[in-house]
This record gives structure tokens, sequence and C-alpha cells, in this order.
């Protein structure tokens, strides 16, 4: 009976690995056999050839080389499909705006005409068609989430597309409504991602309550400190210029960035924490509140650095393109920094700020309701 329900187990794991790896394959055919789905024109790149290359020198002295790129591809869609198409590609050393394409690649081209009778239409290139590479990235991502996480990494899954969702319905309603202020549309948001990702994964407990409470406070919190440091210092030293082509107040987008961008990492110390002392009362149902409380300090002083850290590489990653483009057209250490980092800065040091709220908020919320399930226990 034993050996027959070890059996029937394996043979469900197997099923479901077996269900991943025919979702895999479906999924890659589909994104490489999509091209009558879509609108614009897709042409596949059969061959290429460099025309010429040309040295080129900017107003600082910087110096760089221009190649032209010759293409030929066939059209995947459209009432052209199966008909050649003559490409033009301008690409530089620093590759900042540009990029040379190889064999395989499939591009989004715009059609001109046949040239003088010929057989071969003519066209531009407008972008790059990414989703197979996107879709390869997602199914590791799915697949070592399911493997790793097991029932959990599936709730896990479903909790980021419903957030997905949220977040999306949350920004059609403030584009759509001028009444709606985009901090509160967000606040919103943040309570329902806090309520989604915790019940949904961790399941409704005390220790979920603990993690929620503490969750929404040092969140809302961080906020408010942001917005009274913002207000007080009058936005010095916070350079706006990435947001130039918004419509809308930019302090009160980046306000909203900050509020989302920490509720990740807060979420993630609030959780870890409730879970540990939780953990040691299971454990030990004797155990005293100062064992407890020392215990979720030590554990808070050991994630705080590494959870700041991956804030700050997280949010910095982000500006290394620009870093680079500035520093080679020789602008100074202090402009360079500023122009590109000061608000990926804030942000990180408004999670830091979440983050170390988080560790006492946390420990005592879960102290709090361990101490409420000892009274009715």
């Amino acid at each position: 009976m034993f050996e027959i329900k070890i059996k029937n187990k394996t043979y469900k794991k197997l099923g479901l690995y077996l269900i991943l790896a025919i979702g895999a394959v479906a999924s890659l055919y589909f994104v490489q056999h999509n091209q009558d789905l879509y609108d614009r024109p897709i042409a596949e790149v059969i061959t290429t050839k460099n025309l010429e290359m040309t040295n080129i020198e900017d107003m600082t002295g910087n110096k760089d080389r221009m190649y032209v790129q010759e293409i030929k591809a066939v059209l995947k869609n459209g009432e052209h499909k199966g008909e050649f198409i003559r490409l033009t590609n301008k690409y530089s050393d620093s590759r900042a705006n540009d990029q040379p394409y190889h064999q395989g690649n499939e591009l989004f081209v715009s059609i001109d005409s046949a040239p003088g009778g010929k057989t071969e239409l003519t066209g531009n290139i407008n972008d790059v068609k990414r989703d197979q590479s996107l879709m390869i990235i997602t199914l590791a991502f799915i697949f070592f989430l399911l493997v790793v996480g097991k029932k959990q990494g599936l709730f896990s899954l479903i909790t980021l597309g419903i957030n997905a969702l949220i977040l999306s319905y949350a920004l059609d309603v403030y584009l759509n409504s001028q009444n709606v202020s985009l901090l509160i549309a967000c606040s919103v948001g943040v309570i329902v991602f806090t309520l989604v990702s915790l019940l949904l994964v961790n399941g409704f407990n005390e220790k979920t309550y603990a993690a929620v409470v503490a969750t929404l406070i040092c969140t809302f919190t961080t906020l408010l400190i942001s917005y009274i440091a913002v207000t007080f210092t009058n936005g010095k030293g916070l350079r706006y210029e990435e947001m130039q082509f918004l419509t809308r107040p930019y302090q009160l987008v980046f306000m909203a960035g900050i509020l989302v961008g920490c509720l990740g990492a807060v979420m993630d110390v609030a959780i870890t924490l409730s879970s540990s002392i939780f953990g040691l009362y299971e454990k030990n149902p004797d155990i005293s509140i100062k064992a407890l409380r020392k215990s979720g300090f030590d554990i808070g002083k050991d994630i705080m650095g590494t959870m700041t850290n991956i804030l700050f590489f997280v949010y910095i990653s982000g500006g290394i393109p620009m870093l680079i483009l500035y520093f080679k057209n020789a602008s100074p250490l202090g402009f360079t920094l500023s122009m590109n980092l000061s608000l990926e800065m804030t942000r990180a040091l408004s999670g830091g700020i979440g983050i170390v709220l988080a560790i006492p908020i946390g420990i005592f919320t879960s102290i709090y309701f361990v101490n409420r399930k000892r009274v009715h226990s």
C-alpha cells in the first residue's frame, strides 16, 4: 500500500513535468510562427553585407565608426508574404541607438515599393521582434519557480499575474480620469497587492496577518517620510529630466514610484520576520517575549544589509547605460551622477528607510499576534 502511494505520487510529478514541457514547447513554437497575428510587416533576415565604414568624431573629440549594412530579408506576413525585401541598416561601435543584425533576426519593417521594375521590395527597419527571447526568459522563470516553489511557486505566479492586472487597471483609471490622483490609485493598488500576495501564498493565518499589517504600516510611513523630505527641500537635487515628456506632475509620479518600489522589499522583510518568529513560537510555545524579540532583531540585522544592497543595485543598474554614454562624452562626474542617478538614489534610500522600519514594526506586530494566539489557544 505504501509503495502504491509512492508510485502514484511519482506519476503525478512526472505528469506535471510532462505538461510543463509540452506547454514550453508549444509556447516556443507559437512565438516562432505568430507573424500573421501582427499588423505590422515582419521580415526575417537571410543575408547581411557590410558596404562601408566611416570614421566620425563628435564635438568633444570622441571617435566612433559608423557602418552601413545591406540586408536581404523575406517577408513573413501581410500581402507581400514570401517576397524578398532589401533593407539598409546603419550602426556604430558604441551601439547606443543602433545595432547590427544577423541571419535569422526578425524585424518590423515599413515597405516602400519595388524600384524600377525589380522584383525585390525596399523598405526601412522600424524595430526588432523580440518575443522569442522574452518567451525563453519567461519560461525559464516559470520553470524554476514551479520546481523550487512547487505549490507556493504556483501561487506566486498567480499573484504576479493578478498584481500586474491590478497595476494596469490602476494606471488606466488614473489616465482616463482627471479627478483621480495617481498617489491614491497606487495606494489602493498597494493595499490590494499586499493582501493578494501574502494571503494567497501564505494562507489566512496569524503569521500572514502580522506580515500584512507590518507591510502596510511601513510602506505608507516610508511614503510619508519621503514626501515630507521632498516637500521641505523643494525637491532640490532631484533631476526630473527623464520625465520631461510626461504631461502629469513630476513629483506626484515620482512619489507613486517610491510607494510601489519600496513595497516589495518591505513585504519581503515583513514576511521573513513574521515566519521566523512564528516558527520559533510553534517549536517552543513557552518561549518568552524577550527571546522572540531578541531573535527577531538578530534576524533583522542579518537581512537589513543585504536587502538594502539589493535595492541599491536594482535601482542603480538601470542607469549604467546612460552613465557610460555620459562618461564617453567627457561629462563631469558630478553632473553625470546628479543627472542620471538622483532619482534612483532617492528611491533606493527611501526603500532603505522602509526596510529599516520594517524590522522593529514587523517584530512587534508579529509578537502582538503571537500573544493573541496564546490567549485564544
